[in-house]
């Protein structure tokens, strides 16, 4: 099992790393000192399971939690402060250990993480197997900070180099990923209308006579030849329901 430590203090990350050690079956241990760097790791560590803490500065825990990349890694809160479980779990976290746990609590929340990947790794070898739940928000490095990027407040999106542009009413900041990495992030609300953008299904009004989606609230959106069927189909799919 590969586990990503994610804490602001040292010492915690150090007891917990020690704990881990000693117990069977993690393979590899990587750390992360707030939420930012613990998103970064996700991507280049690809850990099976996070041991998460929740209150860190600029990005808390539970924020960490609702833009992890699908499909994302289990997650096991570790903190000091016992309010957080119930959004913990909303979460849809694993276990949620309180400071200061011993080693046989340790391993609860390990057998919990055992039996989950056992039955994600069975999921894998059918054909339909559920996507998790799609991302709420996203964080975005920027200087100075980070920018925290609610998914509800997206209109539509477009691919620039090797970001994605993520057009809002209040602008367009860029997310260092792939359009198509993205779209299977956030589920089905957003839909390809062309082979650099996609758009926020709800949010069409109407295609003009120039062949764009015209979005309630002014944007115009590019409609591509091979994408309007699929466009017409999704909108009247969403019509009927």
């Amino acid at each position: 099992m590969r586990i990503l430590i994610v804490d602001d203090e040292r010492p915690a990350r150090d007891k917990l790393r020690r704990m881990l050690l000693q117990e069977s079956g993690v393979s590899a241990i990587e750390e992360a000192r707030d939420g930012v760097e613990a998103l970064e790791k996700v991507a280049s560590f690809m850990p099976d399971a996070v041991f998460l803490d929740v209150q860190m500065p600029e990005v808390s825990g539970l924020e960490v939690a609702a833009s992890l990349p699908q499909p994302a890694p289990l997650v096991v809160f570790a903190t000091a402060f016992d309010e957080y479980a119930v959004p913990a779990f909303d979460a849809n976290a694993i276990d949620y250990l309180l400071k200061p746990f011993d080693a046989t609590r340790l391993q609860r929340a390990l057998q919990r993480l055992r039996e989950r990947l056992a039955a994600r790794s069975v999921q894998a070898d059918r054909p339909a197997v559920v996507p998790g739940l799609p991302l709420q928000q996203l964080l975005i490095s920027e200087r100075g900070g980070t920018r925290v990027v609610p998914v509800a407040e997206i209109q539509w999106l477009e691919t620039a180099d090797n970001y994605v542009m993520l057009h809002t009413a209040q602008g367009a900041p860029l997310l260092r990923q792939t359009l198509t990495d993205l779209l299977e992030s956030l589920g089905g609300e957003f839909v390809r209308c062309h082979r650099r953008a996609a758009v926020r299904l709800s949010l069409v009004d109407k295609i003009d006579h120039d062949g764009q989606l015209l979005l309630r609230g002014g944007a115009i959106v590019p409609l591509g030849r091979n994408f309007k069927t699929a466009i017409l189909e999704a909108l009247a799919h969403r019509q009927s329901r």
